[in-house]
C-alpha cells in the first residue's frame, strides 16, 4: 500500500506526524513529499521530507494521497503545479483531506456539488457549495475529509480501516491506547 503525504512550510505538524505514524504502523509505504527540503510547520516544527514533491514521478501509483491542513501550508500546496498534476493523475486513488486542505480539492477542481465534505470551521464558507457537514469525518466516494488536528487520529484510523481492514485499524487503536469507540 503506497501513501503520499504532500507537505509544505506551514503544514499542521500534528496532522502530518499522526497520519504518517499511523500509516507506517499499518505497514504502508509512506512518502512525505515536501515543497522544500525542510518544511517549517505551523508551530515551528521542522520536518525533513523523504523527497521533494518535484521528484515524485507522475507514473508512480499511490493508493492514497493524504493532504494535511494548516492554512499557510494549504496555500503553499495550492500554488504547486506539480501537486495539481499529481492529484489530477490520481483521480482513482483514495484522497484524504483534513483541516483546511479540502480547499486544495476545491481549487484543483476535484470536488462536485454532490460531494459530502467537512473541514476546519475557518474554511467552511469556501466549501459550503458542496454537501457540507460538520461531522468529524465525511466520506464521499473516494474522498474522505476531516475537521482538524483534534480529529487526526480518528481520521487516520478510518482511512486505515478502509485500506487495510477493521482488524488492522482496531489493533493500531489498541496499540496507541486510543480509547474512542471505532
Amino acid at each position: 500500500m503506497k501513501v503520499l503525504i504532500p507537505i509544505a512550510s506551514g503544514s499542521e505538524e500534528m496532522e502530518v506526524t499522526i497520519i504518517c505514524d499511523l500509516f507506517r504502523r499499518a505497514g504502508a509505504e509512506v512518502t512525505l513529499a515536501g515543497l522544500e527540503p525542510v518544511c517549517v510547520c505551523s508551530r515551528g516544527l521542522k520536518i525533513i521530507p523523504d523527497k521533494l514533491l518535484i521528484e515524485v514521478n507522475l507514473n508512480e501509483n499511490f493508493d492514497v494521497i493524504i493532504l494535511p491542513g494548516g492554512m499557510v501550508g494549504v496555500n503553499n500546496l495550492i500554488s504547486s503545479e506539480k501537486l495539481k498534476e499529481i492529484m489530477l493523475s490520481h483521480k482513482s486513488s483514495i484522497i484524504g483531506a483534513i483541516c483546511a486542505s479540502p480547499l486544495i480539492l476545491h481549487e484543483f477542481g476535484l470536488l462536485q456539488s454532490k460531494d459530502v465534505i467537512t473541514s476546519h470551521p475557518s474554511v467552511r464558507d469556501s466549501l459550503i457549495k458542496y454537501n457540507y457537514t460538520e461531522d468529524m469525518i465525511a466520506e464521499s466516494g473516494k474522498i474522505i475529509s476531516s475537521r482538524g488536528a483534534g480529529t487526526a487520529i480518528e481520521f487516520s484510523l478510518r482511512l486505515i480501516e478502509i485500506l487495510f481492514g477493521s482488524e488492522t485499524s482496531r489493533k493500531i487503536a489498541s496499540d496507541i491506547v486510543f480509547l474512542r469507540e471505532m
